[in-house]
């Protein structure tokens, strides 16, 4: 062998040796960027802010949708459907499903990557379900007072929300705002952990597929396919809690069994599945706006946000 090829040889292998010590300086640097306190409380901030940037667009545009919705449910036999005031109770309901959508996504997002970080690959799914019960459940505190003065209002039984709160704190105690609240949760918990599962692991899949990031029309895309699929799913559970929060001092459903009894036995069990199709809609095209605008909102965020260097890289590099 040459002196020259032995000079090649040896400068490949520093090549190499130096283009390895790069890497695990760049993992080790990443892994203590991770568990920086800074970055869980960075992760919380941006989730609420995406959070309730998302809840406030869908439930802005498709909020007539949901009213429809709504009503369709409620309505007992061959009663006439009422097509006016679409938008009834809308500026109430955005005052709820701001703080609520930013717990939910603030409590997702780093809930989510702990998980991750806890659990084995070949579980994310596992992951993905659990952060978005845990992010479903903390949100619930707020989303079901919201929920039932939204759907009284959108069945008419009041014309604002302050009233709706007086009246029904007045006649019901403060517990009427809560009304429904095991179904609500029967419902929900299941459906915020399927959706964003779904969701996750789409875009996992997809990411992997095509080796690059997702654009905004590939997110609103996977968002729409897992927000209409849970959205059928979990419809009798919707029906169920619909009937129970909106029946009011009437008490004609004593609980969850009581009332899907009443409902089969008296309208029978296609009636578990009313509001389907606007449901299915509604969540679809909710889902597409929701995702899209959380992962623009989030990758904003990103971009502005402070680099801010943890001890632990600087000595490394």
């Amino acid at each position: 062998m040459s002196i020259n090829a032995k000079t090649d040889s040896v400068d490949i292998l520093k090549n190499k040796t130096g283009n390895f010590g790069g890497q695990m300086k760049r993992a080790v640097t990443a892994i203590s960027k991770e568990h920086d306190p800074f970055n869980l409380i960075q992760c919380l901030y941006e989730g609420a802010v995406a959070g309730a940037t998302a809840g406030v667009v869908v439930e802005s545009v498709l909020y007539p949708i949901d009213t429809i919705k709504t009503r369709l449910q409620a309505v007992r036999g061959g009663a006439e459907i009422i097509l006016r005031g679409l938008y009834s109770g809308l500026a109430g309901n955005l005052a709820g499903v701001l703080p609520a959508s930013a717990i939910f996504v603030g409590v997702y997002e780093p809930t989510k990557q702990i998980l991750l970080r806890s659990f084995p690959e070949n579980l994310s799914a596992l992951a993905h379900l659990t952060a978005g019960a845990v992010g479903g459940a903390a949100s619930s505190i707020i989303r079901v007072p919201t929920e039932v003065v939204k759907q009284r209002m959108q069945t008419g039984q009041f014309a604002s929300a302050p009233n709706a709160v007086r009246c029904i704190v007045a006649k019901e105690g403060f517990r009427g705002l809560y009304a429904g609240y095991g179904s609500f949760l029967l419902r929900d918990l299941p459906f915020d952990a399927i959706q964003f599962c779904i969701y996750e692991q789409l875009r996992m899949g997809y990411k992997l597929a095509a080796r690059r990031d997702l654009n905004d029309p590939e997110n609103a895309i996977i968002g729409a396919f897992a927000g209409a699929i849970t959205g059928a799913i979990t419809t009798p559970l919707d029906v169920i809690k619909t009937r129970l929060m909106v029946q009011g001092s009437a008490k004609q459903y004593e609980g969850i069994l009581h009332c899907v009894d009443t409902i089969v036995r008296e309208e029978g069990t296609s009636a578990l599945f009313k509001g389907l199709g606007p449901r299915v809609l509604w969540i679809g095209i909710g889902g597409s706006i929701f995702f899209g605008v959380l992962e623009r909102t989030k990758k904003l965020l990103a971009h502005k946000r402070p680099s801010h260097p943890s001890p632990h890289s600087l000595k490394l590099e």
